[in-house]
């Protein structure tokens, strides 16, 4: 039985860089067997139903075909409906702060020790949660914050991808649609 699930990608149409239409993302999904296939904004937020053989497999084979199409590396991070409804409802921090609120979706949970290595001191004015495999952080001003992408990855050994908290909103009335 299909389920729904959300890929969030990293770096799409960000700065005028990587641009992939969402037409061509979309097809790609259908192509590999998914359907009710559906993309927000430019970003590379593409919902879709699947059975579980085809996800298993899909980060890999999208990721592959957006490589050898159109000369793009990039990293997909798969999430089921159910764990955008966690993440909804396991934001640590208060209703007033969200709209500062960034929700990094990470492809593996890390590890307690691993996570105990994260420096909560990194970017003076902004804090971070881990939950599961993601990672909530309040930034104060998002575009000097040092809790990037880059760090995380490499702390926490995996890849990660972000979405202000509008956005994950937005995925969740989406992927219960």
């Amino acid at each position: 039985m299909a389920e729904r699930y959300v890929a969030l990608m990293r770096g799409i149409n960000v700065g005028g860089n990587n641009k992939l239409s969402m037409r061509d993302l979309a097809a790609l999904f259908e192509e590999a067997g998914c359907s009710r296939v559906v993309t927000y904004i430019q970003s590379g937020n593409v919902i879709f139903d699947a059975k579980a053989t085809i996800v298993k497999k899909l980060a890999g084979v999208i990721s592959a075909r957006i490589k050898e199409k159109f000369g793009l590396s990039v990293p997909i991070v798969l999430r089921t409906r159910h764990d955008l409804l966690d993440a909804e409802k396991g934001n640590p921090f208060p209703t007033p702060a969200r709209e500062r609120v960034y929700v990094m979706f990470l492809r593996d949970k890390p590890s307690a020790g691993a996570i105990l290595q994260l420096d909560p001191n990194r970017s003076p004015g902004d804090t971070f949660k881990v939950v599961g495999s993601s990672i909530f952080m309040l930034c104060e001003n998002a575009a000097k914050t040092k809790l990037t992408n880059a760090y995380f990855d490499s702390k926490l050994s995996t890849i990660s991808t972000s979405r202000n908290w509008r956005t994950v909103l937005k995925l969740v009335e989406m992927v219960n649609a």
